[in-house]
């Protein structure tokens, strides 16, 4: 048994080690934190601008804007210029459901805005003052051989009511800053984007709602080869609720995603699915990943622009459909390099399988001549047609050879004989 001190010392001596064993993990623990690498920066670079403002259907008189693009493009190349319109107040609330129009000015050295002009913001809800914020994209074009950055440099903003067009909501800025975007192989809009789809469902009010596309292009691409893009996509909550049907989704429904594509003897468009589910009325939150195949033909750079999305049990009978906008869309691009076709028979029905060569043996047989004897009673004689009546001989028989080649031989008996008798007869 151990006595009160023993057992005081024991405890001590536990104590102490547990307290050791217990600063050794906190070390442990704070050089694995301080190792853990940051999370990876999104390679987009933005900017706020303030805009003081006046006139117009908005009380709002100054307001913040973001102005942000990818980190970098390529020469020749295009990406977005996004232009984020915060939430508004409306002087005075609409009496029937219409849109913002956000019109801004770009200053751009070294690209161009291709399409310039009023874009579509915010929906505007009937009996309310208050509009939600939401973002317009301005597709800019890298001039091509240039080198160093593009700068996009913000001037005026317009706001209206796409109901009143013409009554305006005037905003400027006087800040001297400018965006810049590296002019590299980087981005070029090869990120991540987002796009404002138009998805309707039957007869049910359309919807404008933002997604986020980010793919993962192909690397190692081949001519005459499939080519595996991963289509990702995430709805964004700038925009309105992507809300499943009130009838909800048929049995069986899918998922559709289509791209357009161009170059390197692509097809015009390609489209991936993948399992879709939700619950009548409600929002869908996610999308599934899907996998689009684009088979190029030639060496050369494929680009890929978002197109329509679908939801139902195919592509062209859809439950709820999601138009993308025709114009200001991102590009993605990969590159192709050299190839071969496929000698793969399942790629071309047409393909005549190849034929099984015929053995072929050859076998010399050496016939033996045998003697042939011929039974009297098989005997039988040929008389050739219109001839003399001597018999055919060879295989037929006998002929009338036979009796000369006989009365000969007697003949010569008969002399011999005669002779023999004449030397008797001479001698007695």
């Amino acid at each position: 048994m151990l006595t009160s001190q023993a057992r005081r010392r024991l405890v001590q001596k536990t104590s102490s080690a547990l307290g050791l064993v217990g600063t050794f993990v906190l070390l442990a623990g704070s050089l694995v934190v301080s190792a853990a690498p940051a999370s990876a920066a999104a390679l987009v670079v933005e900017k706020n601008f303030t805009y003081t403002c006046q006139g117009g259907p908005f009380s709002n008189t100054s307001i913040t804007v973001k102005l942000s693009a990818p980190d970098s493009a390529a020469a020749g190349t295009t990406f977005n210029a996004t232009v984020g319109i915060p939430a508004l107040t409306l002087r005075q609330a609409v009496t029937t459901a219409t849109t913002v129009s956000a019109a801004a000015t770009l200053t751009v050295t070294n690209g161009t805005v291709t399409t310039p002009g009023a874009k579509t913001g915010a929906d505007v809800a009937v009996n309310q003052t208050a509009v939600p914020a939401k973002n317009v994209e301005y597709p800019v074009q890298v001039t091509t051989a240039a080198t160093g950055k593009v700068t996009i440099k913000p001037a005026s903003l317009t706001l209206a009511l796409a109901s009143a067009a013409t009554t305006v909501t005037t905003c400027t800025t006087t800040s001297t800053e400018s965006l810049d975007v590296t002019i590299g192989t980087g981005g070029g809009g090869n990120t991540e984007e987002i796009v404002s789809y138009t998805c309707t469902a039957g007869t049910e009010t359309p919807a404008t709602v933002d997604i986020k596309i980010t793919p993962t292009m192909p690397t190692g691409a081949k001519a005459n080869q499939d080519a595996s893009i991963t289509w990702a996509a995430a709805v964004q909550t700038t925009g309105d609720e992507l809300k499943v049907p009130t009838t909800g989704f048929p049995t069986g429904s899918k998922y559709f995603a289509t791209v357009k594509a161009s170059g390197a003897g692509a097809p015009a468009t390609a489209t991936g699915e993948a399992a879709i589910t939700g619950t009548a009325g409600q929002s869908l939150t996610t999308l599934p990943n899907v996998t689009i195949k684009v088979r190029p033909t030639t060496t050369g750079t494929v680009t890929i622009t978002p197109g329509d999305l679908a939801f139902g049990t195919s592509a062209t009978a859809a439950a709820l459909k999601c138009t993308a906008p025709t114009t200001g869309l991102p590009t993605f691009t990969f590159q192709v390099a050299a190839g071969t076709p496929t000698d793969d028979p399942t790629d071309d029905p047409t393909t005549t399988p190849t034929a099984t060569p015929t053995k072929t043996t050859t076998v010399i047989v050496t016939e033996t001549p045998t003697t042939r004897t011929t039974s009297p009673t098989a005997r039988s004689s040929k008389t050739p047609k219109d001839g003399v009546a001597t018999g055919a001989g060879g295989d037929a028989g006998p002929d009338g050879r036979m009796f000369v080649l006989a009365g000969s031989m007697l003949i010569l008996a008969a002399g011999g004989g005669g002779l023999l008798m004449r030397r008797r007869a001479a001698r007695g």
